[in-house]
């Protein structure tokens, strides 16, 4: 599975807990639903680049992907969702979390 490929699986498992965090809090679940959206778009947009434009998106990426994480902690936090279904959306994030860190930090020889 390519990176992108990843970030959109996450936002797909987004799916059931924004519905749950919407009912309790809209303005978390749209913060969530921005970040998540940000993910493979500038993964999207940053890939094909070359030089300082790749890692500028790429680091836009990984920032959204821990936004994405903090969401999920305050969700969790506040019992907004079932503490499996918000562990299965942050494990999907941690996996973008780590494939992202993987590509910023990348030698660039």
């Amino acid at each position: 599975m390519t990176t992108y490929e990843l970030t959109v699986d996450m936002v797909r498992a987004m799916r059931p807990v924004l519905e749950r965090i919407a009912r309790q809090d809209p303005d978390l679940a749209r913060q969530l639903r921005r970040a998540a959206a940000s993910v493979p778009l500038n993964v999207a947009e940053g890939l094909p680049s070359r030089g300082r434009n790749r890692g500028a998106h790429l680091q836009r990426a990984l920032g959204s992907a821990r936004e994405c994480m903090a969401c999920l902690d305050v969700a969790g936090a506040l019992g907004y969702a079932s503490d499996t279904l918000v562990a299965d959306a942050r494990a999907r994030v941690d996996r973008c979390c780590a494939a992202l860190w993987c590509l910023v930090h990348r030698p660039q020889w």
